[in-house]
């Protein structure tokens, strides 16, 4: 991938690529849990004019942390890929139960953010695949500052989880960019293959994403 001065020329490449799920242009933002996926995807997305985002937290429940492959296909994937609106419902993770219905039109082009974005399921029907570059550790590390002591347990049980996903079906080999966080915003390089730091780095100034 080529460096870009800012986020919007990045977003206009995007825009400008072939369809790869029917009429739309899936971009998937993966990383560890913490790592600012939902920030980078919200610019991303503005960048691409209001572009929608489906965050995979809402396909995933506390029983399936990443065994929601099956009902994004059915609900999301196989509507899109035939040009029709996706009907599926976000998972409420207080009251542990499906919500009400949402409408996810064929937009021309789609972020899917989440862990898990990149996996082998997902990866033949993404236009590009982004990593955001931020270790796990420091990633984990803003999850459970977030989140507090009264989801400790949860986030045992997710770095667990995690770390037996990504030793399965890792991502970051097959990532296009590799996103990093700056002090002045973000900063991307071409791939896994050339994350030697021999591409050159752009800096897009967006401010400090939230974890």
């Amino acid at each position: 991938m080529e460096p870009h001065q800012s986020l919007d020329a990045l977003a206009r490449e995007f825009a400008a690529l072939p369809p790869s799920l029917g009429p739309v242009r899936v971009i998937g933002v993966d990383g560890h849990a913490g790592s600012g996926k939902s920030t980078f995807a919200g610019h991303l997305a503005r960048a691409l004019g209001g572009a929608p985002v489906l965050h995979l937290d809402d396909v995933a429940t506390h029983e399936e942390l990443f065994g929601w492959e099956e009902r994004l296909r059915v609900q999301v994937l196989e509507p899109l890929a035939a040009g029709r609106a996706a009907h599926w419902a976000p998972y409420d993770w207080v009251a542990r139960r499906f919500g009400a219905p949402r409408v996810l039109e064929p937009a021309p082009v789609l972020v899917v953010e989440g862990v898990g974005a990149g996996r082998r399921a997902l990866r033949p029907h993404l236009a590009r695949l982004l990593w955001m570059e931020t270790p796990r550790e420091e990633s984990w590390g803003r999850g459970r500052n977030r989140d507090g002591r009264e989801l400790s347990d949860f986030w045992d049980g997710w770095e667990r989880a995690e770390l037996a996903h990504f030793s399965n079906d890792p991502s970051r080999p097959y990532a296009d960019a590799l996103v990093r966080q700056s002090g002045t915003g973000y900063e991307w390089t071409s791939g896994a293959p050339a994350a030697s730091g021999t591409s050159p780095t752009v800096t897009e100034r967006h401010g400090l994403p939230q974890a």
